[in-house]
């Protein structure tokens, strides 16, 4: 066990968040008194970082900060896979018009997320989100996230098997503490003597649980949807004649940096080798433990998983899990990934039912004029009863519906102005924003607000040069912690201070490649003017169907090797 667990090592300078879980491991904090504080309505600094730990996010509106904070905060459901049964959907569908600001947005992990709620509302809106049998707790916090899994059924018959391992990894890596269920189910105090809650100690996560964040994510081959690199831990499906043989684990992915510090940077996952299937939890809880024991907790910024592998090495990670696993690993199985992506419009799928592919543009589910898809949801869920899956690129899916209810569900959304075909441009569809402003705290740019916008000037650049139709995948972030992980896209915008984005090229369609670095700081005016002759040079260049990604790698790269 590394001495970096040990909380009294002579000379060690923890960081706050580690001072804060050895005090208190129950994670309870003081909510439960703030939250009957109607005279409150914010929580304090310490308790803002426990609340983390059961998927609330204390935020307030910045367009509003010159009038004073307007607090306001984020509840984040876990939905291991994306998998939300109709009673589910239709259960967050009231919850967010009842408590929120009447959306509901899709995560780049596959959850759902609830905005505008104030103190008044946490209560009631977490409860009702655990009647329908889901949860908050841990979508947020320094334990494992929720854990992704491919969507789509017609992936391979092997779907469902992969979403119920998914399914079983995340229970097991669920923190064991009451307090989340006392104080928001119940309301009540921890029942537990001062001195036992000091001294709670988390079966397997101990008591002070990870250095940091962690993520996981299940991927079928070719198709890389979950973008299983990014992730702290991957495992990659290895099958042979629609038989599952177990998973290639993947581990020491994560995307998060920090601008202007060079110690920090994304990374991708290494290939580590290859488990049965029998031993998934415990490869799952090997890997977590050695993130939970050699992580740094000194600096947070350099406190993810990936930090270990890229100091310790990987025969050094490989050799560690093994012991803990108490056997070494096979060594990884042949794999290889070819795209990512969602498929949008009706399919069938390989049990001879129908699946809808939906874009939701940045996520958000919502109404607005002319396309009311919130309202439209609402009424095929209610009448139909189709099982929803949510996918990595913030898109939706109707799954398992009936070939009768096919032609009734399209009109019904034609009635309120959502198509079932040519629902949005190809760069559309394969683009992704994060939040941003004006509820993240961590903002620096816009990004949800603002790509649409910057897309239709795109489309009209790409209409302009003969590229109408081409793929491009875009993605944008208001700071560089990659929330919808930019640094895989073939053009990545991230957010640099307040209306200044860096720009990256090079991404590649099986998102197994990091982008790099063109431009560091270029104004949103001027976003466009730097890409003209960039793409324009890519129409005229490109070889055969070449993508833009590998043509910026294969050209620009050499070309130009830093940044500008």
């Amino acid at each position: 066990m590394s001495d970096l667990l040990n909380l009294d090592v002579p000379g060690l300078k923890l960081s706050r968040n580690e001072g804060l879980k050895q005090a208190d491991p129950t994670l309870a904090g003081t909510l439960l008194p703030t939250l009957e504080d109607g005279a409150a309505d914010h929580v304090t600094d310490d308790d803002y970082e426990f609340l983390k730990f059961h998927g609330i996010y204390q935020q307030d509106d910045r367009d509003l900060r010159k009038t004073g904070k307007k607090f306001i905060f984020m509840v984040r459901g876990r939905l291991p896979g994306g998998r939300v049964t109709p009673e589910q959907y239709l259960a967050f569908d009231h919850l967010s018009a009842r408590y929120g600001n009447d959306t509901l947005r899709i995560t780049s992990r596959q959850g759902f997320q609830f905005h505008g709620i104030v103190k008044s509302g946490l209560r009631p809106l977490i409860k009702g989100i655990n009647d329908v049998l889901a949860t908050t707790l841990a979508a947020g916090g320094d334990v494992n996230r929720n854990v992704m899994a491919p969507p789509t059924p017609t992936t391979s018959p092997l779907v469902e098997t992969v979403l119920a391992d998914a399914k079983r990894v995340s229970d097991a890596l669920l923190p064991q503490t009451r307090a989340y269920h006392q104080i928001w189910l119940e309301g009540l105090e921890l029942k537990l003597e001062e001195a036992a809650a000091k001294e709670f100690n988390d079966p397997l996560y101990g008591r002070t649980y990870l250095p940091r964040k962690f993520k996981i994510a299940f991927a079928i081959p070719p198709l890389n949807d979950v973008d299983v690199f990014s992730n702290c831990l991957g495992f990659v499906a290895i099958m042979e004649a629609d038989r599952l043989l177990g998973y290639n684990l993947l581990a020491g992915g994560g995307l998060g940096m920090s601008h202007g510090n060079a110690q920090t940077f994304p990374r991708l996952a290494d290939v580590i080798g290859f488990i049965p299937t029998g031993r998934l939890v415990d490869a799952a809880k090997a890997v977590l433990m050695v993130h939970r024991d050699f992580g740094d907790r000194a600096n947070r910024k350099h406190a993810r998983l990936k930090y270990v592998l890229e100091d310790r090495g990987v025969d050094w990670f490989r050799a560690e899990v093994g012991r803990r696993m108490g056997h070494p690993l096979e060594p990884a199985r042949p794999f290889e990934f070819s795209r990512q992506g969602d498929r949008f419009g009706w399919h069938e799928q390989t049990n001879g039912r129908h699946f809808l592919g939906l874009f939701v543009e940045t996520g958000r589910i919502r109404d607005k004029e002319g396309a009311r898809l919130k309202s439209g949801l609402r009424e095929v869920v209610a009448r139909f009863r189709p099982q929803i899956r949510l996918t990595p690129s913030q898109n939706l899916i109707l799954a398992d519906v009936p070939a009768e209810a096919v032609e009734p569900i399209t009109r019904l959304l034609a009635g309120h102005g959502v198509p079932v075909e040519r629902q949005a441009s190809v760069i559309r569809r394969a683009s992704m924003a994060c939040p941003a402003l004006p509820t993240c705290g961590l903002a620096l740019a816009e990004s949800e607000r603002f790509l649409p916008g910057l897309l239709g000037r795109l489309e009209s650049l790409l209409a302009e040069i003969g590229l109408r139709d081409k793929e491009i995948i875009i993605r944008m972030t208001g700071c560089p912690n990659g929330c919808v992980r930019p640094y895989l896209a073939e053009i990545g915008f991230v957010g640099r201070a307040p209306g200044r984005y860096q720009i990256y090229f090079g991404g590649n369609e099986g998102s197994t490649r990091l982008n790099r670095l063109y431009k560091d700081n270029v104004k949103d005016p001027e976003l466009v003017n730097e890409l003209r002759p960039v793409l324009t040079r890519f129409a005229k260049e490109r070889v055969g169907a070449e993508r833009f990604g590998d043509w910026a790698a294969r050209v620009l790269w050499e070309e130009k090797p830093t940044a500008a």
